[in-house]
């Protein structure tokens, strides 16, 4: 009790007054201002150049962030304070130090007009690899396949860019080209291609793998003429980190259908640029490998002793390559699409797999010189066809009597072989987009093709279109029916007038009849079964669509109205 009121009395008691901090002098960095800085801030606090900062930043994925509150003015660009800390800790930036650093010394070296030196210094300079990287900043397969939208269009562009001494190499290139077939390749095989586009800019393609949509641009073979505006430093930085990551999906990819990565190609094949013929042959050689592979694993173990004896004394590659080429002979027809079905591993097709599969099944094609290879030799065999082309290391030739159709871009000067088609390039790519075989006749050579649409977006106009001139071929189809059942009524009446009368030959007057009938009596019901079936054609189209086929009728009345208006007034001014 006495406790109790002696804490009650001091709870009335004056308190001191609060010890208020020792600040330090100087501006308070709190809310944006500690939480960014500057760019030139990072540079120094990283004690790097800024073309190093700049290829850290692109390779660990750091870029500038923009705050609310710019506290050093908007002419800076600012970087989050936890981003710069977690560049300060990568290994791979002292590993960017000591290559600047002996960059020095080969220049010194050179300076010093030491040659030997200098080749001696480049051949041992430190190298560094990527692979942690991708790891760290994709985790998962699946954030890797969402992000390779701009990686695939960056690798498709330098693969077909021409070498720059002292910017692009040659050994780039080649890699690029390699990593962009190897990709092609995945996809063909799985038959994952869904739309293509060919524009502008390029050649567009969209691919499924893994549930995904993955979406690039390839440019189109022509000669790429490089400027001296173009900087090809940061893309240079940007393509340096896009190749580890599309080796890291293409091997990923590889093993998950049971295919070996890096694949080792048939050299002829490479050296007569038949990369993606190659590709497709390894992977027929490959996935009947690995059958024989687990019949070797079924060996005795002496069996075991004498591989291991002489597998040091031969290179595992040459074994490859001739495994493949004891396989597969140079020229098999069915290499390019006699692929291995059912593969281990391999996740199951779906719907639009299967019916891309089916596409172009049991279909020959033969393409001429004049046509784009590349693009068709990936195309055509993702939708189940096969495919030659015009040069050495063809599958077949030319006069194959199995060829179907055969794809040019420019009048044949010799003759055409008989029992196959002679279509345009464009016939391929809107197949594919429409997932079925359309007529060949819009796309003959000697005629201008129909427009080709962007799968990409809503055709609404095309299928309008569409819809009136299938209405219109159901008409004029009615139209010659009726025409005909008129006619046939019409003989059988005079047929049995003859009869009556006592005429046995009526042949002849039921045939006069009949083309009297045609040119007599008009069928005054053609104009209403016309309008019938276009009328049930536009049943069953949304409000939009009739709407639109209603002004397009309507734009065709007036057009018809002002021709029959100048005609007239054309007339009248003869007459005077």
């Amino acid at each position: 009790m006495a406790t109790a009121m002696g804490a009650t009395a001091l709870s009335f008691l004056p308190q001191p007054a609060m010890v208020k901090h020792y600040r330090p002098p100087g501006k308070k960095n709190e809310g944006n201002a500690a939480r960014f800085i500057t760019r030139s801030k990072a540079i120094k606090q990283l004690q790097v150049s800024l073309p190093l900062f700049r290829k850290v930043c692109i390779l660990k994925g750091v870029f500038p962030r923009e705050p609310k509150k710019k506290v050093k003015g908007n002419h800076h660009t600012y970087y989050h304070l936890k981003d710069v800390s977690y560049i300060q800790h990568e290994p791979l930036l002292e590993i960017l130090r000591e290559i600047r650093a002996y960059q020095h010394k080969v220049k010194k070296a050179e300076a010093k007009k030491n040659p030997d030196r200098a080749t001696l210094l480049r051949q041992r300079s430190p190298a560094y690899k990527l692979d942690k990287i991708v790891l760290q900043r994709y985790p998962k397969f699946l954030d890797a396949l969402r992000d390779l939208d701009d990686c695939l269009t960056m690798v498709h562009l330098f693969a077909a860019l021409p070498a720059i001494e002292g910017c692009i190499e040659v050994k780039r290139i080649h890699n690029c080209r390699r990593l962009a077939h190897e990709w092609q390749a995945y996809i063909s095989r799985t038959h994952r291609l869904r739309k293509v586009f060919v524009s502008v800019k390029g050649i567009y393609y969209q691919a499924e793998v893994k549930g995904q949509k993955v979406t690039w641009l390839a440019p189109h073979p022509l000669q790429q003429v490089v400027t001296d505006d173009d900087d090809f430093n940061i893309m240079l930085n940007f393509l340096e980190f896009y190749e580890a990551l599309l080796a890291f999906a293409n091997c990923h990819l590889y093993h998950s259908i049971n295919v070996k990565y890096p694949p080792i190609l048939d050299p002829r094949l490479e050296a007569l640029a038949a990369d993606h013929y190659a590709l497709s042959r390894y992977f027929d050689a490959n996935s009947r490998s690995s059958a024989w592979d687990c019949q070797e694993s079924s060996l005795s173990g002496s069996g075991k002793v004498e591989s291991q004896q002489i597998g040091p004394l031969v290179d595992e590659s040459e074994l490859r390559l001739a495994q493949l080429q004891h396989q597969l002979s140079s020229n098999e027809p069915g290499a390019l699409m006699h692929l291995v079905e059912d593969v281990p591993g391999e996740d199951e097709e779906d719907n639009d797999t299967r019916e891309c599969k089916k596409l172009f099944k049991d279909m020959k094609f033969f393409l001429n010189r004049e046509v784009y290879r590349d693009s068709l030799l990936f195309i055509i065999p993702a939708f189940g066809g096969i495919v030659s082309w015009q040069g050495d290391g063809a599958p077949f030739e030319e006069d194959d009597d199995s060829i179907t159709h055969q794809i040019i871009d420019r009048p044949r000067q010799d003759g055409k072989i008989c029992g196959r088609e002679y279509v345009h390039p464009q016939w391929v790519y809107d197949c594919v987009n429409a997932r079925i075989i359309l007529p060949t006749g819009n796309y003959l050579m000697g005629r201008d093709p129909p427009p080709h649409l962007s799968p990409f977006v809503d055709n609404d106009s095309f299928e309008t279109e569409g819809v009136i001139n299938r209405a219109e071929a159901e008409a004029e189809v009615a139209k010659e029916k009726r025409k005909k059942m008129k006619a046939h009524e019409k003989q059988h009446h005079h047929e049995l007038i003859m009869e009556l009368e006592g005429v046995t030959d009526s042949s002849s007057i039921s045939n006069i009849d009949n083309l009297s009938a045609d040119r007599e009596e008009p069928d005054h019901d053609y104009e209403q079964v016309e309008e019938d079936n276009r009328i049930m054609s536009e049943i069953e189209l949304s409000r939009w669509v009739r709407g639109v086929i209603e002004g397009m009728r309507i734009s065709r009345q007036r057009k018809k109205h002002l021709d029959d208006v100048i005609r007239q007034r054309r007339r009248n001014l003869r007459r005077t």
